[in-house]
Order: structure tokens, then C-alpha cells, then sequence
């Protein structure tokens, strides 16, 4: 197959039921197959993983997004990994593309968990060997692991998009100072300026919105802008922000599509001219058909990730060809 990725015969594959149409994508970019395993619920809503071929003395990555069901997606990886410690797998690897939990990542009042640690307690617990995942809400996450964990990001997969569209008088928009480093790898490179949107979050748990005010020239403008994660569309109504301002379209670049409640209403009832993601996580024929919602694949990268892990070979250098920073 063109664009196959060459990888060890030491090498296995195996695919949770989060997000099967990205391992099958993956599968095709390294020319090997999946694993057969046996995924059942149990009446009393329990999950048994049967992994029917052996896995002894193989390097195996499980390809498993923690996206709704988030729960049940992330006990489902754990018991994947249990099952391959017990079958006497030589290193395991979780491909966790979204990782859910990732936004509490601190306590902002009192009495709350810090449950991006947690979660990463539980994986290195059950025996996974490293993680990976993608755009993290908080790069600092990494931090919360003991073992390797590498942090990849799809700004040159998003960002590429938009250098083909060759847009004039575009500019890369931080949804708030948090974004900012972010956006930074967009202006890099699409060599284009950046504006910064400002805003405070009131109330408990900082639930509430208040938005302030644009830093930088947007009137006339083509806006793109970028973030990590789409959930209940919060970011489809600060754009009427950049209609105020005299922005002329406005583009969004987020890497994780999770779309819930209705942030799909928000999109097609707004002024917003595509919503551009990839597929860390499965996106619904129902969302596509609104025709606002571009998906780019990204498993040609993880694919390359894993082929670089399986041969011990450099994961930072695959960024460093696309003359980015790493990590984001």
C-alpha cells in the first residue's frame, strides 16, 4: 500500500470500541492487521475483553480515545491492558488520542480532584508501559505519569489545511490567554499575525462566562481560530465577539470534536464557515451532514509514532520535519 509505514513483525495492534475507524486507518498506514479481540458488555453492564491471539513478547499498542462514553471508555482500555500484562505482552502502549479527564487537570475551588492524576495513577497502575495522546487541554499533564509519556499535537495537520485554502488577510485567534502557546505553533507556521481574545470566568468553578474584549486587528479579516477540544460549543458563541469586532469569515481549528448538547445547533445556526478537526474521536455521518464539519485524519501521524516507538527511534523528530517545537 503507498504511504505504508515500515514496522517490526514484533509489533501488535489492538483497537477498543471508542474510536475502531481511526485503528483500521492506522492499521493501513503500518501494513499490519488488527489483533482479533472479543468485546463484550455483560447484562449487568460489566466489560469482558478476550484477546484471541497471543500477544507473548510482542510490543503492543492499544488504540483507545477516552470519549463518550468516557467512563466506560477508560475502564474498557484498563481492562484491554490488564489482559495484555496478563498474556505476557512485552511492553504495552496506550494510543490514547483524546484524553478524557484532561480538563480537570487542578483544583479550582475547595473539595475537588484532581482527576487528569487519577486517571493517570490508574494506567500506570494496571501496567501500561507508556501513554500517548494528543493536544492535551494542559501540557503539564505530562508531568502526572511515571512512565513515558509522549504528547503529540495535530497543529501541522490543522494548520496545513489552511496554508492550501492561501487565505489573504487571515489572522490565527487565541480564544484566551491560555491558547496562546498554541496559536503560536499556527503563526509559525502559516506566517501569519495573532489576536488575542480576552475574557474571565466568574462563579463556582468558573462555570460562567464574561467576555472582555479582542487584543490586535480584526476588522476585515479572515479568523481562524484555533483550540483543542470543542465540547458544548462555548466557543461558537465567543465568535459573535469577531463578528463585533469586523472580522469578515471566521474558521474554527480544534483538534478533538467531541460536540455535545447542542453545540451542532449552535454551529449551523451561527455565521461560523467551517469547523475543522480531526478524528481523535468518531465523528457521526449526522454531524457531517450539516456541511460545516471538515475532518482530517491523523493516522498517518500516530501511525509514524508508533512505527518510531516499536524501532526506538525518535518521536521529537517527526515534529522537528515539520520545523515545530516539540513538545506543543
Amino acid at each position: 500500500m503507498a504511504g505504508q509505514v515500515s514496522c517490526s513483525n514484533e509489533l501488535r495492534l489492538i483497537s477498543g470500541r471508542a474510536n475502531p475507524g481511526l485503528a483500521k486507518e492506522i492499521a493501513a498506514n503500518l501494513g499490519v492487521p488488527l489483533c482479533d479481540i472479543r468485546i463484550n458488555t455483560f447484562a449487568d453492564s460489566e466489560t469482558h475483553v478476550q484477546i484471541e491471539e497471543s500477544v507473548r513478547g510482542k510490543d503492543v499498542f492499544i488504540i483507545q480515545p477516552t470519549c463518550l462514553p468516557v467512563n466506560e471508555n477508560v475502564m474498557e482500555l484498563l481492562i484491554m491492558i490488564d489482559a495484555c500484562r496478563r498474556a505476557s505482552a512485552r511492553q504495552i502502549t496506550a494510543i490514547v488520542p483524546y484524553f478524557g479527564y484532561a480538563r480537570q487537570d487542578h483544583k479550582s475551588t475547595g473539595r475537588e480532584p484532581v482527576t487528569a492524576k487519577m486517571v493517570a495513577d490508574i494506567l500506570t497502575t494496571v501496567g501500561v508501559d507508556r501513554v500517548v495522546a494528543v493536544d492535551l487541554h494542559s501540557p503539564q499533564i505530562q508531568g502526572f505519569f511515571s512512565i513515558p509519556m509522549d504528547h503529540l499535537t495535530a497543529v501541522p495537520i490543522l494548520a496545513d489545511y489552511f496554508k492550501k485554502k492561501e487565505f489573504q488577510d487571515a489572522v490565527i485567534v487565541s480564544p484566551d490567554a491560555g491558547r496562546v502557546k498554541m496559536a503560536e505553533k499556527y503563526t509559525d507556521i502559516l506566517q501569519m499575525p495573532m489576536v488575542v481574545m480576552t475574557k474571565r470566568r466568574k462563579g463556582i468553578g468558573g462555570k460562567e462566562l464574561e467576555f472582555y474584549d479582542v487584543v490586535g486587528n480584526i476588522e476585515g479579516k479572515n479568523a481562524i481560530v484555533i483550540d483543542d477540544v470543542i465540547s458544548g460549543g462555548s466557543i461558537i458563541r465567543e465568535v459573535e465577539t469577531l463578528f463585533k469586532a469586523g472580522a469578515k469569515d471566521v474558521y474554527l481549528a480544534i483538534t478533538h470534536p467531541i460536540l455535545v448538547g447542542a453545540a451542532m445547533e449552535l454551529l449551523c445556526s451561527s455565521r461560523i464557515k467551517e469547523l475543522v478537526v480531526t478524528n481523535t474521536v468518531p465523528v457521526s455521518q449526522e454531524k457531517l451532514a450539516s456541511g460545516k464539519v471538515r475532518v482530517l485524519s491523523i493516522a498517518p501521524l500516530l501511525a509514524k509514532v508508533i512505527n518510531s516507538i516499536n524501532g526506538n527511534q525518535s518521536v521529537s523528530q517527526i515534529f522537528r520535519e515539520e520545523h515545530m517545537v516539540f513538545p506543543v
